[in-house]
């Protein structure tokens, strides 16, 4: 007997399988007739929800971004949590340090899939900035920071953070630390903080 699903539902159904597959077989390498089979679908109904395998990646970047924002708002909405750890572990809730996202970065990072990689940057930045403003905005109040544009000043510091270390590994250790230790200067005369207040905080951030 047939059985019939929501639309969500069968939605995040095909999104996990093909996520299983990307992870196992490669992307290159998962057809959408393996999705197909393994669910046990038709052609058409996979059409309805995804026009292509490359629309099938978007959503599931989509779903992930969405996953690791939600994620990184418990910890940055934690009064509970002093201002410079909760900026930290708030930027560490955003590493997806798995077999998933690997493979989606894999992608991402691919010259024709330049426009991919730009709509994931665009809707990172969108989200998590507002959280990590809030978190200056709480380091301002106490007196940790100083900006009269504390969110401008968040959209420099976490722009530069995408670009300068989107592709660590093509660095050298030299090259590596200098950015850190740059990035870190930079990110305490934006956002207007006394020399080294931020370093043994951002620190972690880097740790392998």
């Amino acid at each position: 007997m047939r059985v019939v699903k929501e639309a969500q539902e069968r939605k995040n159904e095909i999104l996990d399988v093909a996520e299983r597959l990307f992870c196992s077989k490669g992307f290159d390498h998962t057809s959408t007739n393996d999705i197909l089979n393994e669910i046990g679908i038709a052609k058409g109904t996979l059409y309805y929800h995804f026009k292509s395998k490359e629309d099938i990646l978007d959503a599931m970047i989509e779903r992930l971004t969405n996953q690791i924002v939600a994620k990184a708002a418990i910890i940055a909405g934690d009064d509970s949590i002093p201002v410079l750890e909760r900026l930290t572990r708030t930027i560490l809730s955003l590493n997806v340090d798995n077999e998933l996202g690997d493979m989606i970065m894999e992608q991402v990072h691919r010259p024709q899939n330049a426009l991919l990689h730009q709509k994931l940057e665009t809707r990172l930045l969108g989200s998590v900035n507002k959280l990590i403003t809030n978190i200056v905005e709480d380091g301002i109040r106490q007196g940790i920071m100083q900006t009269d544009y504390p969110a401008e000043a968040v959209d420099m510091v976490m722009t530069y953070s995408y670009i300068a270390f989107d592709s660590m590994n093509e660095y050298s250790p030299e090259e590596e630390q200098r950015k850190i230790v740059g990035f870190v200067y930079h990110t305490e005369r934006v956002l207007g903080m006394e020399r080294g207040a931020l370093l043994e905080a951002m620190r972690h951030l880097f740790d392998k």
